[in-house]
């Protein structure tokens, strides 16, 4: 069992029967009353994000998760295709679980797929990739660093990003996964 004083971003926890990640959590102790635990949590089967609030020392089911070593073979609109390294055995798991991460993920790259009771549902990226920019509009003389300013770009993955002005075709970047922003030229 875990308690609402033992939780940490990331962890997941047993609610009511179904599984959710805990993604923030404030303890708060108002004036008077009892204190109390406010998250936000994602639901691991759909990836759904709720606002909960919890009594201080509730307690809950841990649940027992699992990150393998995966090669992310390719997505066919349905299903992610993923290769346990090791075994060579091939996984499919439903693109809408894992859609947000694969934003961020080439054909055949290494991940971490997380097991939540056996089961796969997540990918755990790191904290920052370098993709390179595939479509952009070309600076305009003029636009400068010290300018300011955003443009659209796509990357090798197929997501967009806005990028600052002096990015071109071609240029690695490197992204900040969580939020999908811009970081630097890489």
């Amino acid at each position: 069992m875990i308690s609402t004083n033992q939780f940490k971003n990331g962890n997941h926890i047993e609610v009511e029967g179904t599984i959710f990640k805990v993604l923030e959590f404030q303890h708060v102790k108002p004036g008077k009353g009892g204190a109390f635990v406010r998250t936000k949590l994602r639901r691991a089967s759909d990836g759904n994000v709720i606002d909960r609030t919890f009594r201080a020392g509730e307690k809950f089911r841990a649940v027992r998760t699992e990150a393998r070593k995966m090669q992310f073979l390719y997505a066919d609109g349905t299903d992610a295709h993923f290769m346990d390294s090791a075994s060579y055995e091939q996984l499919a798991v439903p693109e809408n679980t894992v859609g947000d991460a694969l934003r961020w993920t080439k054909p055949s790259d290494e991940v971490d797929l997380l097991f939540i009771d056996g089961q796969p549902s997540d990918l755990q990226l790191p904290a920052s990739v370098e993709l390179e920019v595939t479509q952009t509009e070309p600076g305009v003389r003029g636009d400068t660093a010290s300018g300011g300013g955003n443009k659209p770009a796509t990357l090798e993955t197929g997501a967009t990003i806005q990028v600052p002005l002096f990015v071109n075709i071609g240029d690695r970047v490197k992204v900040q996964t969580a939020s999908g922003d811009y970081m630097s030229r890489a």
